[in-house]
């Protein structure tokens, strides 16, 4: 299958925000999946890296979620 590209703009849709916040991630973040630059002036994200960096920040709250709530267990 063919790698899917997108936009700051589609970016800045998928999570609500302008597309400044999404560079301003890029630059700020190290997390932050890197920008391809297809051709001078075409910048692009992999979708294969996004999902990725989507799936990695989910573990890390469910992470904390868990150590900062522990489920009770049963001493029975």
């Amino acid at each position: 299958m063919a790698e899917q590209y997108l936009s700051d703009e589609q970016l800045g849709e998928r999570y609500g925000v302008n597309r400044v916040s999404i560079w301003r991630w890029h630059r700020e973040r190290p997390d932050f999946p890197r920008v391809i630059k297809l051709t001078p002036g075409c910048a692009r994200w992999r979708l294969s890296e996004i999902e990725a960096w989507e799936a990695s920040k989910a573990e890390r709250a469910a992470s904390r979620a868990d150590h900062e709530h522990p489920k009770e267990v049963a001493l029975n």
